[in-house]
């Protein structure tokens, strides 16, 4: 496994069948309708904007196993140390430690970047995920019960956060 940059030109292909998979039969993500290239260029050009990483595991053939990356949390000022991270692993690479290396490398990320605060929005049934970020040392910071709708069922929605030693000198503005 090889930790990598992703860039749209090399990856965006991969990540945009990784998002559709998860979007058509699963929780994971809170959306509808398949993504497009068209949107992932939009993506890109955001995460690129905000100073984002998108981070990724390829395996030794070159195939993109999974991604994470993080963006803002809210849009108010004040949370600006605060952010949102989000990782998937295509299905064919699960249970091999690849969301656990992701979830480290974003934590590094953030640090490197000054964040304290990251924080994971997980679907309440979402074991594995809930598991591997209490693992790593992320508590459960609340539910929001039926926040979603999907698949004929109502969704609950859990939080978990991580709070970071970064930044040594907190500003206002």
């Amino acid at each position: 496994m090889k930790i990598v940059q992703c860039e749209h030109k090399r990856h965006a292909a991969a990540i945009l069948a990784i998002f559709n998979e998860a979007i058509a039969n699963t929780t994971a993500l809170y959306d509808y309708k398949p993504r497009t290239m068209e949107m992932m260029t939009a993506w890109f050009d955001a995460k690129s904007k905000g100073k984002y990483p998108v981070i990724g595991i390829e395996s030794d053939s070159g195939e993109l196993m999974g991604f994470a990356s993080y963006g803002t949390f809210r849009e108010r000022p004040a949370y600006k140390y605060s952010v949102e991270h989000s990782v998937y692993v295509d299905t064919r690479f699960r249970r091999r430690g690849v969301g656990r290396r992701l979830v480290e490398e974003i934590i590094i990320a953030a640090r490197g970047q000054n964040y304290h605060v990251l924080i994971g929005g997980i679907d309440a049934t979402n074991g594995a995920s809930i598991k591997l970020h209490e693992e790593l040392g992320f508590t459960n910071c609340g539910t929001v019960r039926q926040a979603g709708f999907k698949f004929g069922k109502w969704l609950d929605l859990v939080f978990y956060q991580l709070i970071l030693a970064t930044p040594a000198n907190p500003v206002d503005g």
